[in-house]
């Protein structure tokens, strides 16, 4: 498992990487990619924007803190129903705690608009999905490697 660590070589922590996208395919792909990269973080998931935020926001089927461990990533598909990737964005950056957990889009699109509009935002990373699984795995070896060996991530203690 891959665990967060800095480069003062402070202890390492698991992280729980959460994952908002309405595609159960691409739910399901993104998992087997992010298992055969050894990226075997704890992996939540939601469906929309609205889950996501109920799920940060611990309301309705996520109130419990076991079952809806804070995260300490997020990985945002952009075109979603009820709430888009954007909304969703522009929420966690406007809220003092939810602003601190990175957040990068991970979605089949490549255009130069939706790739300014999310660092407008303020979207951590962007990532355009490759149209084929082992490219797929590839990213995911390179987030795990940058996003979770490498970068220091603050804390996502739950008494914040």
């Amino acid at each position: 498992m891959y665990t967060n660590m800095n480069i003062n070589n402070v202890s390492p922590k698991p992280i729980t990487i959460l994952l908002a996208d309405d595609s159960d395919d691409d739910r399901l792909m993104t998992r087997e990619a992010l298992k055969e990269s050894f990226v075997l973080n704890d992996l939540r998931e939601v469906e929309d924007g609205e889950a996501l935020m109920d799920y940060l926001h611990r309301r309705n089927e996520y109130v419990s803190v076991e079952s809806s461990p804070r995260p300490g990533l997020i990985l945002l598909d952009i075109n979603m129903p009820r709430k888009d990737g954007y909304e969703a964005l522009q929420e966690i950056r406007s809220d003092p705690i939810l602003r601190r957990i990175p957040v990068v889009i991970l979605t089949t699109s490549d255009s130069e608009r939706d790739i300014v509009r999310a660092y407008e935002l303020g979207v951590s990373s962007f990532i355009s999905k490759p149209v084929t699984f082992a490219g797929l795995v590839e990213v995911m070896k390179t987030f795990g490697k940058y996003w979770i060996e490498i970068v220091a991530i603050p804390s996502s203690s739950e008494d914040e």
